[in-house]
């Protein structure tokens, strides 16, 4: 009795840590898994920011100051943040606007694995990829001076589009909705697919679209706005010599060769965009917790 007994506790400890084994190689295959994960972050995010950081407190003999903040107050940099958050708000809220109201159509109008859902969605995370210079010259090429479009218009109505309009706070709304829709598309879809069942529609817009879907919208919507607000490449195509975006005056900035505290002020640039983008993603993760208390 007594070997019975202690064969059955010898076989208890080695079944415990066999299983004690398993999950603790389950964790190391996690952790393995994950290290690239955290090597991309660290050397695309996390190491930039530091460089940032670091640079914009540095002088140009490489000891802390804060001089460089000094032209952060000056009436072309307010002008410039103005600018940038104005084109960031207008994309952000006409993408938002147009995504969602897509985002509701194609909600109701179409199967949930239907083949004109998975095109839109497949169209529109192409599209949202889509910009920089590629877009800068599909627009030009299309509607510019000598575009096929400018072209065709002229031809067909008589009509001469503006050849400075792509140059011009309100064409450079417009293109930056090209990638903006397709985002919002995106990221909303699968928040209205998910919520948009039973009820009829006073109940669904009271009940549903009220306590979750303007969460959701909200966090879109700022998300949008960070999208806009750190976008480069296609208005550093449309405004090669006029730096009327933060963006391009960091550009202009790190091009300076007269100045050397330009780097410094390059840096303080960025070092302003993040914190705004910071600010941005903490106000889209509380909309989230916010809206998860509905769930």
């Amino acid at each position: 009795m007594t070997a019975a007994l202690t064969s059955g506790a010898r076989a208890n400890r080695a079944g415990s840590s066999a299983i004690s084994l398993s999950a603790h190689k389950r964790e190391l295959g996690t952790f393995a898994v994950s290290i690239p994960f955290f090597a991309y972050t660290a050397c695309f995010l996390l190491a930039p920011t530091a460089i940032v950081v670091i640079g914009a407190f540095q002088a140009a003999d490489g000891g802390f100051t804060i001089a460089n903040f000094a032209k952060l107050f000056e009436a072309n940099t307010i002008a410039a943040f103005a600018t940038s958050i104005l084109v960031s708000l207008a994309s952000a809220v006409i993408g938002a606007i147009v995504g969602a109201l897509a985002s509701y159509a194609l909600v109701i109008g179409s199967k949930p694995n239907g083949l004109l859902r998975r095109m839109i969605s497949a169209i529109s995370s192409v599209l949202a990829q889509f910009g920089g210079v590629m877009l800068a010259f599909a627009f030009i090429a299309t509607i510019g001076i000598n575009g096929m479009g400018t072209v065709l218009i002229k031809q067909l109505t008589g009509l001469t589009v503006n050849p400075n309009w792509l140059s011009s706070l309100p064409g450079l709304i417009t293109i930056y909705c090209y990638f903006q829709i397709p985002l919002m598309i995106i990221i909303f879809l699968p928040a209205k697919q998910t919520e948009s069942r039973g009820g009829n529609t006073f109940q669904y817009w009271t009940r549903v679209a009220g306590p979750i879907l303007a969460p959701r919208f909200i966090s879109a919507f700022l998300l949008l706005f960070a999208s806009a607000f750190s976008a480069y490449a296609t208005a550093a195509a449309l405004f090669s010599q006029r730096s009327i975006l933060v963006p391009l005056m960091i550009q202009g900035a790190m091009r300076n060769e007269m100045d050397p505290n330009q780097q410094g002020f390059a840096q303080v640039l960025a070092f302003a965009m993040i914190v705004v983008v910071a600010v941005v993603m903490l106000m889209s993760h509380a909309v989230e917790k916010r809206a998860g208390q509905w769930q």
